[in-house]
Parts: structure tokens; C-alpha cells; sequence
């Protein structure tokens, strides 16, 4: 199964990449391939300073090793090995009425030292994070997520929408940091799903995420925009940050497995302000977003 998911995460990185070089038109991702002392490695690819994507990265990496203390008292184990390997991705637009978008599908997978797998899980989802507030673009975004869960299950886009909402969720200022989508964890192999069955709705994900994201940028790419807007888009940003830098797993995982630090923080936009108790003027476009954010709503 890991040979397998690595492989379909290459093929991806091959498919995104190549298409949002087609959108930016002007930028093209350089290649960064690592390895890491400890096993494994990875291959970044970022973007910077295009037409359309300000900054943005699409790697992969697959590390294995023994599983550090740290997390090893996290999952309640002694003397593990592991193996873990996805994609991720972040895209952060020039223009403000372009929405940021986050994506992550993983695979791991833990062992006892003859080597069995003790553990076995896949994770990921796919998520909006816009700076004004287009409603189309939400619908548009959180439809074709239903469509890709709706092949596999009924139930999963309503699980996995309100996992969404919960997990990017900026508690130190109660509010969710974008528009959602999907996020799942720890999906196991039970009598309904077999790990096979994860795979194929993982990457059923995977595959629609360009669907997803590429009509909202080339629809809202060409819109006009002034300096305040920029401004807004470079504060909301700085909210990002904080997710990332505060609550994300991912993020806290690969410096505790002593990750590659530049992979791990390209997620981290270009340009950012913190204005001291910035509040958006009443009856904006801006604190319209500001209500959105405070009571996540179901788009579809």
C-alpha cells in the first residue's frame, strides 16, 4: 500500500504542477529534491512571484524511521518504527479576490521492531481559505467535494465538512480560518472499509482537486483590485500564519520528527501584516467574510 500511494502522490504532483503553471502563465515551480539523514525524503516543488500565485509549494515527501519519543508518547507506543508519505500543498494568489487553498493526502504507517505493521491509516482533505467573500465560489468548491465523498459513502461529506470546520478553527480568535471543505484522519480498515476502499476515496479527492480550485482562479484572477484590499488580503493572511504556526498537526509533526524546515514552512505566505485590533468597517465586504468565519455554514 505505501509503494502504491507514493507512487499515485508523484503522478499528482505531476498533474497539479503542470496545470498551475498553465494558469499562472508567466511563473514556473522549481524542483527541490531532499533527503532526510534519518530516511527517506522528498521533492518540493514551489512557486514564486508568477502572474497569479504570489507563493505557493506542492510537495511530497515519504520518511520513515524510528518513531521519535515525542510521538511516541503522543500515540502511546514504545520502541516504533514508522513510515509516512503524502502530499501537500498551499497556494497563496496575488490578487485578494483570489482565494488561498490548502490540500494534504497521507499515508501511514507504524511497525514493531520485526518490522509487522501495528498501524495502518490515511488521512487528508482539501480546504478554501478566501479573503472576500464569493458565494458561488464556496458552492462551487464544497459541490464537487460532496461529489467526490457521495461516490464512496452517503454519510462522508457531512462527517467530514464538519471535521473540516472543526480542525481549522483559530480558537485564540474564535473564528474558522477559512471556508472548510473536507479533512479526515486515522481512516482505518473496519468490516465496511477496507484499506483498499480508503485508497480509492482518498485519491478519488486527490484527483478532483484541480476541479475543485482552477475554475474559482480563472474566473476571479482578472478582477481588479485597490492598495485596501491588498492590505485586508495581507492581515487575513496573518491569521494563516497563526493556524499554521500554532494548532496545525502537520506542522508540529515534522518538526518533531525533524522534518525538512523549508518544506514545512513553504505554507507560510510571502507578505503578511498584523495591524494592532484591526477590525473591518461595519456593512463591508470585509466584515461580511468576518461573519462567514465566525459561524461556519453549510454551502451545499
Amino acid at each position: 500500500m505505501k509503494d502504491k500511494f507514493y507512487a499515485y502522490i508523484q503522478k499528482l504532483q505531476d498533474t497539479i504542477t503542470a496545470k498551475l503553471e498553465e494558469v499562472d502563465g508567466e511563473a514556473k515551480f522549481k524542483e527541490d529534491i531532499w533527503k532526510r539523514p534519518e530516511g527517506g525524503g522528498g521533492r518540493t516543488r514551489v512557486i514564486e512571484n508568477g502572474a497569479v500565485f504570489e507563493k505557493g509549494g506542492v510537495n511530497i515527501s515519504g520518511v520513515h524511521g524510528a518513531l521519535p519519543e515525542s510521538m511516541q508518547n503522543y500515540f502511546g507506543v514504545k520502541d516504533a518504527d514508522f513510515f509516512a508519505c503524502g502530499l501537500s500543498l498551499v497556494l497563496h494568489p496575488k490578487n485578494p479576490m483570489v482565494p488561498t487553498v490548502h490540500a494534504n493526502w497521507r499515508y501511514f504507517e507504524m511497525y514493531d521492531k520485526e518490522g509487522n505493521i501495528v498501524d495502518q491509516w490515511f488521512g487528508g482533505g482539501q480546504d478554501l481559505t478566501p479573503y472576500y467573500l464569493f458565494d458561488d465560489d464556496a458552492i462551487h468548491f464544497h459541490s464537487i467535494c460532496k461529489k467526490a465523498c457521495d461516490l464512496h459513502s452517503s454519510e462522508f461529506h457531512k462527517t467530514y465538512k464538519k471535521k473540516c470546520d472543526t480542525y481549522f478553527w483559530n480558537a485564540h480568535r474564535n473564528e474558522a480560518r477559512g471556508l472548510g471543505g473536507l479533512f479526515f484522519d486515522y481512516c482505518k480498515a473496519t468490516n465496511e472499509m477496507k484499506m483498499q476502499d480508503w485508497y480509492n476515496f482518498v485519491t478519488e479527492v486527490g484527483n478532483s482537486f484541480l476541479e475543485a480550485y482552477v475554475p474559482i482562479v480563472e474566473k476571479r484572477k482578472v478582477i481588479e483590485f485597490t492598495t485596501e484590499q491588498k492590505k485586508w488580503q495581507e492581515i487575513r493572511r496573518g491569521r494563516y500564519v497563526e493556524f499554521n504556526l500554532v494548532h496545525d498537526k502537520g506542522t508540529l509533526f515534522g518538526l518533531k520528527t525533524n522534518g525538512r524546515i523549508e518544506s514545512i514552512l513553504m505554507s507560510l505566505p510571502p507578505q503578511v501584516q498584523w495591524v494592532y485590533d484591526h477590525h473591518p468597517k461595519e456593512g463591508s465586504e470585509e466584515e461580511k467574510l468576518i461573519k462567514v468565519l465566525e459561524t461556519p455554514k453549510d454551502w451545499v
